[in-house]
């Protein structure tokens, strides 16, 4: 106990989590801090764009044998987190069709910040994760999403075109470059990519913090929704996602990662979506609350992940390895 109080304290004193928190803390007492709006799609497609070109290298080093496995564990997370999401807010909380499927796209699919958040944790524990792993949230970050739409148009909910919300994911941002960044930095390789590691690696931890200073505003003014959603929603914002991240855990070492890459994978399990997912249900579910998915993935689960999940998610790993 006393070393996962240790962790957290570490967490919790790390200068990114502080910038959130600062963040939170000025939107709550209505505090004109915010960035420009162009600053803030800088500081995105910077961190995915850094986090694709550091997972590309890696892939250049990386053999078959060695990915294999942590792969098919994130296409079985992919498939089953929209699955039991769906199923919980839909037969249990007997919310409408379309919120299920939307909270279901949100909570399948994952948080490249969190996931970003959880390296720099681990690095910062002595025990580094898979340089590969950005490989692994590019490709978690679209079956949960088409699952959870495929699921909506089953059931009726008036879904609109599932192959332009599809379009709309792997066309995003998010996922261009991420899946970009991967793709050039496994071709440029170790070599190729030195040139430009001063900006991508040496200003990163510098630019996250700003990134999050930034969320925490959004955050801030999302929380203000909190009343609003309801005892059903918040309880699962602020429990399921340590169910998933234990879960996660257990499967990626199963799967061989080692201690550091189990503990990321089960914030990747944990995590919940607030790029890639809401510009997809915004096309496909447009009948779908942007309050009830965006207060429940912003507002709630990523603000526990980055305080509490991501070193208890360690300290299980750590366990299990």
């Amino acid at each position: 106990m006393s070393e996962m109080l240790e962790l957290a304290r570490t967490n919790l004193t790390a200068v990114p989590v502080l910038a959130f928190a600062l963040g939170v803390v000025a939107a709550r007492l209505r505090s004109d801090l915010r960035l420009p709006q162009a600053v803030g799609a800088f500081l995105s497609a910077y961190l995915l764009l850094a986090i694709g070109l550091k997972g590309g290298v890696a892939l250049a080093r990386t053999g078959i044998g060695e990915i294999w496995a942590p792969a098919l564990a994130t296409l079985a997370v992919a498939a089953i987190l929209p699955l039991v999401t769906y199923a919980i807010f839909r037969r249990l909380g007997r919310f409408a069709v379309a919120d299920s499927a939307a909270l279901a796209a949100h909570y399948g699919s994952v948080s490249a910040v969190t996931f970003t958040a959880a390296v720099a944790f681990v690095a910062a524990a002595g025990a580094p994760s898979e340089g590969f792993l950005p490989a692994l949230v590019a490709l978690l970050e679209v079956p949960g999403i088409a699952i959870a739409l495929v699921l909506a148009q089953r059931h009726g909910s008036g879904a609109e075109s599932l192959r332009a919300a599809i379009h709309e994911v792997l066309s995003g941002k998010s996922v261009m470059l991420l899946g970009g960044g991967l793709v050039i930095g496994a071709v440029a390789g170790p070599s190729g990519a030195a040139a430009v590691e001063p900006f991508f690696v040496g200003l990163f931890p510098g630019l996250l913090a700003l990134f999050l200073l930034d969320l925490g505003t959004l955050a801030g003014e999302h929380m203000a929704a909190i009343r609003k959603a309801g005892r059903f929603l918040v309880t699962f914002a602020l429990t399921a996602p340590l169910a998933f991240g234990i879960v996660g855990a257990g499967v990626g070492t199963l799967a061989g990662l080692s201690t550091g890459g189990a503990a990321v994978f089960a914030a990747m399990a944990a995590s919940a979506s607030y790029i890639a997912a809401p510009a997809a249900v915004r096309v496909a579910l447009p009948a779908a609350n942007p309050g009830i998915y965006l207060t429940a993935s912003l507002a709630l689960t990523f603000p526990l992940n980055l305080t509490i999940g991501i070193p208890l998610y360690y300290q299980v790993a750590t366990i299990l390895s």
